[in-house]
């Protein structure tokens, strides 16, 4: 039986693609490496390339368009320079550099270009997402108007974050900067916050130990930790908080909201100062180039509480940013301060005084979270402030060895009590009905007189006690309703109870 249909034959073959259209030609071009410096290369051959074009190398690593002049391109580098020679080919991608984003990302450490640091699988099927993007509008941003709770009683009662607010964390090294924002996340737990934490130019053991609490506080399946070390590319750790609010984007896209961490900022400066006169931009103040304030700029004006049109979501940012010598005049730190909603600066001296979390409330301010602070903490932090500031004040004059009446040395110890209640340890976010808790009774004198030692367990007496019956605080707290005399003499009378059982006594200084 003879089939119904022949096998085409070889000729047959060769005459349909001579009958059928001719191929599109493809255009494609070619440029060499002339120079390579330490994290920079200059390109000649690419007339058409395009700004923040990713160019690839013949030996497979990458770089960005940075600089276009005449014949030339500066371009840095997102991997390391010795693998660039002198004359390599350098191809055209046609597109701008790019991170994968989206839920897929939750759990996982990357560097900016979705890369996994965590040895698990690659992250193919992640949506891309330029690292550039065009910050909202005015008409598409909505007011800030809810709290986000840190955790911390210094800066939720005195310098409230609210979510969508650009937050500055300022201080010299080894203040507890970075002790201040894992701590922040931690206290996210239980609100539905997602986060990155955005590690720019640091040591690697110093990022293994904020993933390690991460995983201890049990945050790290809502967190992405992206990493950009210090030993990397600078055009990698330039590139890198870009990555971070891209994918904090693609996160408040979907309606959530999400806190970025950006750890730290003077070394992104550094990094941009570093391409920037390998390039030999013309430098400006303290070598930084001109367009230093629009990359900060840029960066944190993608934060922000966004209306229902975009997705409903909000970014809040806490940039970190480093001071030498308590000098908060310098070029980064004074951009930052101009660009943010409100800092949290930590003083090296309450340091040297074991004061920990170091935040000095006479030079922190928040100018936008006050408005999304809980009415009962608005209430508290008033008093607080005051009380702090007249201390100060009285605590300068007494070191002079005045003889102080009965009156100043009870204000010297009701100050000096608040102040110590200010004291948290690390690693330990605490609720709110247990911050309004202990402030309360330290500014009513439960805890005058007590050493640090006395006053720390008696802070976590009062804490216990509201845990296991806040009396109604919490939901007060929630629906945002003030502290009346009944609510304040309840707080004053568990602390008292507390107070006595931890004691075995029949009572408590007052």
């Amino acid at each position: 039986m003879q089939p119904d249909r022949h096998a085409p034959s070889t000729l047959d073959m060769v005459q349909a693609l001579l009958d059928g259209p001719a191929p599109v030609p493809q255009l494609s071009e070619i440029g060499k490496v002339t120079q390579v410096g330490d994290g920079v290369a200059i390109v000649t051959g690419l007339a058409r390339a395009l700004s923040d074009e990713v160019l690839e190398f013949a030996g497979g690593e990458r770089g960005i368009v940075f600089d276009m002049e005449p014949g030339n391109l500066g371009v840095v580098l997102l991997g390391p320079s010795e693998n660039i020679t002198l004359g390599e080919e350098v191809r055209r991608t046609g597109r701008v550099v790019s991170v994968p984003t989206g839920p897929t990302l939750l759990g996982r450490v990357v560097d900016a270009l979705g890369r996994p640091r965590d040895g698990m699988e690659p992250l193919d099927a992640a949506p891309l997402r330029p690292v550039e993007a065009e910050a909202p509008g005015i008409l598409e941003r909505a007011p800030v108007s809810r709290p986000l709770a840190t955790g911390l009683k210094a800066v939720d009662a005195a310098v409230p974050v609210g979510r969508g607010q650009r937050q500055l964390i300022i201080g010299d090294r080894q203040t507890g900067k970075t002790s201040i924002a894992v701590d922040t996340i931690l206290n996210q737990k239980d609100s539905g916050v997602l986060c990155v934490y955005c590690a720019v130019g640091q040591r690697g053991d110093a990022v293994a130990k904020v993933i390690g609490a991460l995983r201890e506080g049990g945050m790290m399946d809502r967190s992405v930790v992206l990493f950009a070390g210090d030993e990397e590319a600078p055009g990698l750790a330039h590139i890198t908080p870009y990555a971070a609010m891209s994918i904090a984007e693609s996160l408040s896209a979907n309606g959530r909201d999400v806190l970025v961490v950006i750890d730290d900022l003077t070394r992104h400066a550094h990094a941009y100062r570093e391409l920037s006169l390998l390039l030999r931009r013309p430098p400006g103040r303290e070598a930084f180039p001109g367009d230093i304030f629009y990359v900060h700029a840029r960066l944190l004006e993608r934060a922000g509480q966004f209306t229902q049109a975009i997705g409903g979501g909000s970014i809040t940012v806490l940039p970190v940013v480093e001071t030498q010598a308590e000098n908060l005049s310098a070029y980064i730190p004074t951009n930052l301060i101009s660009i943010t909603d409100g800092q949290i600066y930590l003083s090296p001296r309450l340091v040297r005084r074991n004061q920990f979390p170091a935040v000095d409330l006479g030079i922190s301010v928040s100018r936008v979270g006050g408005k999304a602070q809980k009415r009962a903490f608005r209430e508290v932090a008033g008093n607080l402030r005051v009380t702090l500031s007249q201390f100060e004040e009285l605590e300068e004059f007494a070191r002079f060895g005045t003889r102080l009446d009965a009156a100043t040395r009870m204000r010297l110890a009701r100050g000096t009590a608040i102040r110590a209640a200010l004291r948290q340890r690390e690693r330990d976010p605490m609720p709110a009905p247990e911050q309004l808790a202990v402030l309360v009774c330290a500014m009513q004198g439960l805890l005058d007189g007590m050493d640090e030692r006395a006053s720390t367990a008696a802070m976590d007496a009062i804490r216990a006690a509201v845990r296991a019956d806040d009396g109604g605080l919490a939901e007060r707290i929630a629906s945002n309703q003030g502290l009346d005399e009944d609510s304040q003499a309840q707080i004053i009378e568990t602390g008292r109870m507390a107070l006595a059982a931890a004691n075995g006594s029949g009572g408590a200084r007052g």
